[in-house]
């Protein structure tokens, strides 16, 4: 990619459309847009917008599952210079009137229901002036809501009504829009008390989405199936960017199933997908998994090893490859290339974007390690965000006066300069001494011929300060007890990483999932504690 420039997205789009308007762009849910058609209703979305006084740096708020019409509010918010600002579907009321008021939102689209979820009740209950006129005095800044279904409240409008205002505004687009512009506020998975609003430009995600497509070998003639919420940035990105930028088709669903995912594959003749570990185990484990023979070749997975191994030889995704990032870095840091050695991109080896800088720290004493040691992931280059909306101070501890982003990863890199991530420093555990990644454990736990999914944190202990405990689910029709899988931990591991601890369980949904469908380890954790018995240890 030595040969990129800077563009701005719609360029890229309007540039597809012109060279294939025919081809498949998107499929969702059965819905079916071409590259031109795609082209022409951002257009109509965008004008709409202008219809509604959004411009160039306003912000605009998404909250729907996948849908064409979330990716037709992001194009058009882009084509008209306007920050998107994706909203979790999973957030409630309070974490949604934050995302709002912290982001400065002037217009927010919201589908009614998804997922048995009343939207327009949640909006009612933060804002609600909606009912009656906008603005709300608890959200000064929200001028409209625009309502995608037929529960619209007497202060909203249609999707359609807001079209065809745009209809009857034949001013031209104003302004240039920039690569240097915003064009994504990604909130953080709001893991943390107060999640950040990641600035990403149009630059970094378009860079980001065109290396790592050429990374997992994404080309026009490809089908790209991705389940990943839009409202991650592994959903922008490195799905429907990665798809626009190579002029593929993205299909994709409302939200991830596992059949359904399985099924939509092979009905669609799918070549690639993506995906982290748990959407791979939970489509590999899935009962009716061998009903759908599936086409692919290759995509990209945040995953290990054993994981790694399964996908490639039961899904034959040959051209498996590895991706590390966050949402910090557009968002992906690295990612081993399709014709890499099998055996290197399996066990997690990546090459780092080009144009980046990795360095590896001792996370105590900020100095850099050599390689094949572990340490903190600092990243620098093109695809670093702009900062964390309105939190400067948060800004500055993030990046640091020579402009590196400190991920709060650990990493290793070997002597040709691939990385390969271990885990977050805040997952990590010392058990009498030993560091320990839950990954590792996590990793030989699937090993176990009836383990379908496990998942791994530190618990407290008086002698060794802290020891592994694990949650594992069973593969379907197994049973096992928590002493066999200990006893079998015991042989299959060094005995600092063997979990002191087992529970097993039916899903992890109970615990508290992220947007980007991985387990949060601090739930994870504090509830151990109560499982366990550990409150009072020290």
């Amino acid at each position: 990619m030595a040969d990129w420039q800077a563009q701005v997205l719609s360029d890229v789009l309007s540039r597809n459309a012109e060279l294939f308007p025919q081809r498949e762009a998107l499929v969702i849910a059965g819905r079916r847009l071409g590259y031109g058609e795609l082209w022409e209703k951002t257009l109509e979305v965008a004008q709409g917008l202008r219809a509604l006084g959004v411009k160039r740096g306003d912000h605009v708020a998404v909250c729907m599952g996948n849908c064409i019409e979330w990716v037709l509010c992001f194009y058009g918010a882009a084509t008209v210079g306007a920050v998107t600002v994706p909203v979790n579907t999973r957030f409630k009321a309070d974490e949604l009137k934050y995302c709002l008021k912290q982001a400065d939102v002037k217009l927010l689209f919201v589908i009614d229901r998804f997922l048995g979820i009343n939207f327009i009740e949640m909006v009612k209950g933060v804002c609600p002036a909606v009912d009656t006129a906008l603005p709300d005095p608890q959200l000064p800044l929200l001028a409209n809501v625009i309502v995608v279904g037929s529960d619209v409240p007497r202060g909203a409008l249609r999707f359609e009504e807001m079209l065809a205002l745009g209809a009857i505004y034949d001013e031209p687009l104003p302004e240039e829009v920039l690569p240097g512009d915003v064009l994504l506020m990604q909130f953080t998975s709001g893991t943390t008390a107060y999640p950040k609003g990641v600035m990403l430009t149009h630059d970094n995600m378009l860079r980001n989405a065109a290396h790592v497509a050429g990374r997992f070998d994404c080309r026009a003639e490809d089908r790209y199936y991705s389940a990943r919420p839009f409202y991650h940035v592994a959903g922008t990105t490195l799905s429907l960017l990665a798809a626009l930028t190579s002029g593929a088709c993205l299909i994709s669903s409302p939200y991830f199933d596992p059949e359904e995912a399985l099924s939509v594959m092979w009905m669609e003749e799918c070549t690639l997908t993506s995906g982290n570990d748990t959407m791979f185990l939970m489509m590999l484990n899935h009962p009716n998994f061998a009903k759908y023979p599936l086409k692919l070749r290759g995509g990209w997975a945040s995953a290990g090893p054993e994981v790694s191994q399964q996908i490639v030889g039961r899904m034959r995704m040959t051209g498996l490859c590895h991706a590390y990032g966050l949402s910090e870095a557009s968002p992906n840091v690295c990612m081993s290339n399709w014709s890499d050695a099998l055996e290197k991109r399996i066990s997690g080896w990546a090459h780092v974007l080009e144009g980046l800088e990795v360095s590896i720290i001792d996370p105590e004493t900020g100095k850099e390690l050599l390689p094949g040691a572990s340490g903190e992931i600092l990243v620098r280059g093109w695809s670093v965000m702009q900062g964390y909306y309105n939190m400067p101070d948060e800004t500055a501890r993030a990046i640091d006066p020579e402009g590196w982003l400190h991920t709060g990863d650990l990493g290793v890199m070997d002597e040709d300069g691939r990385l390969r991530f271990l885990s977050r420093i805040k997952d990590a555990f010392r058990v009498g001494g030993e560091n320990v990644a839950p990954a590792e454990v996590e990793d030989a736990l699937l090993k176990h011929p009836k383990i379908g999914q496990a998942q791994v944190i530190g618990v407290p202990d008086a002698r060794l300060v802290e020891v592994a405990a694990a949650y594992v689910i069973l593969k379907d029709g197994e049973t096992a007890t928590p002493e066999e899988i200990i006893a079998w931990s015991k042989t299959h591991m060094a005995g600092f990483r063997v979990p002191r601890y087992v529970k097993i369980v039916e899903t992890f949904d109970n615990i508290g999932m992220t947007g980007s469908a991985k387990v949060q380890k601090n739930k994870l954790r504090a509830q151990a504690l109560i499982d366990f018995g550990l409150q009072q240890t020290t």
